[in-house]
């Protein structure tokens, strides 16, 4: 049975596919300029998580910020039975999990589509509209508000003037009819959204510009994501060693690529949860790794193998690509420690898992 929350109180559940957890900091600390709230902790967003935050929530916290995760058909109906939300976020629809649903995609959105059939009917939905999945979302039915954030295609809350810089990202944004600078301590156009995500609600709630900058810019960033970590010699380490999703993934090495840097070099993890489908998925990757011209890209975990299949089927050269199976971390970790040089750009991306923050740290111990 859902809680029975009374409707002056915000009940915000963030979902989607890549960005959940950071959308939900960048609300919650928004919120908190003003207001004693509940946040879920970071990555607690099983059903059993959010059964344990009914019993946490109390009559002190002004407002309720969740994230919701779902790995199956399901999962966030349960959520929804469990804290019935009032606002609702959704960040995009990504190919996470895939290999659990028989109809691909549009099986993902039908299973995020659950927070809108589980939203309070008079609430408040918002969700990316540059996304091109997102349009598979079940929104036809659904009777309360509905708006959009996007960077590159008209919507309610659109960035403009999107530009980055070693703190973090700037860009413009008109609220209540005038124009404002934000900020964000994050490096990948992606976090935009995120943030877009996190102002649009903030709007809603009646927060001024003031507030939210403040919150945007006291954000507590998750550890181990996409943390930039300057070394001697003037190397350039990026830490996203969390999650390894194929969105995720995709955005650290666009973030690798906008980074200063005489060289590149990825080192990839493996990608689980893709079934038989493990092959193209990593593959694709491969060929995004080409694209953004990586001068070295370095693969972690059996599965990972096939993204330096792809990489060199889209031109890169093969003399630039190195595999290691999971038991050889440090014969891993020996080859990058001889490779690196002065003024490269370095980036570790992998799900937790695989354990490859111990690249990282043994790359600080050694160049830091």
């Amino acid at each position: 049975m859902s809680i029975d929350f009374s409707v002056e109180r915000p009940i915000v559940a963030v979902t989607g596919s890549a960005g959940k957890t950071t959308t939900k900091s960048f609300i919650a600390s928004i919120l908190r300029t003003r207001w004693i709230i509940f946040e879920s902790s970071d990555y607690w967003n099983r059903t059993d998580h959010t059964e344990k935050h009914q019993s946490e929530i109390n009559f002190i916290h002004r407002a309720i910020v969740l994230e919701y995760g779902m790995a199956y058909k399901g999962v966030i109906e349960k959520h929804c039975r469990i804290i019935q939300p009032n606002i609702a976020a959704i960040t995009n629809i990504g190919t996470a999990h895939i290999g659990n649903f028989d109809d691909g995609i549009k099986g993902i959105a039908a299973a995020k589509s659950e927070l809108i059939k589980g939203l309070d009917p008079d609430g408040h939905l918002f969700i990316n509209g540059d996304d091109k999945n997102s349009k598979l979302l079940h929104t036809k039915n659904f009777t309360g508000e509905l708006k959009k954030v996007s960077i590159h295609t008209p919507s309610d809350y659109q960035a403009k003037n999107v530009k980055v810089n070693w703190e973090g990202i700037t860009f413009d944004l008109k609220l209540q009819g005038k124009s404002h600078s934000f900020s964000i301590p994050y490096h990948g156009e992606f976090h935009v959204y995120n943030a877009l995500l996190a102002i649009a609600v903030a709007d809603l709630l009646g927060f001024t510009a003031d507030e939210i900058k403040q919150g945007l810019n006291e954000v507590r960033k998750p550890r181990h994501r996409l943390d930039i970590v300057k070394l001697k010699k003037n190397i350039t380490l990026i830490d996203d060693t969390v999650h390894a999703f194929p969105d995720a993934m995709k955005g650290a090495l666009d973030v690798l690529s906008s980074l200063d840097g005489k060289k590149k070099v990825a080192v990839l993890g493996s990608m689980a949860g893709f079934a038989d489908q493990h092959e193209i998925v990593h593959k694709d990757m491969g060929n995004y790794v080409a694209d953004k011209k990586v001068d070295y890209l370095f693969t972690y975990g059996n599965l990972s193998k096939n993204i330096g299949v792809g990489a060199i089927e889209a031109g890169m050269d093969a003399q630039r690509v190195f595999h290691f199976n999971r038991s050889d971390m440090k014969e891993l970790n020996k080859a990058l420690l001889k490779m690196i040089q002065p003024d490269w750009t370095i980036l570790i991306k992998g799900a937790s898992g695989l354990g490859m923050v111990e690249t990282v740290d043994f790359l600080k111990e050694k160049l830091g």
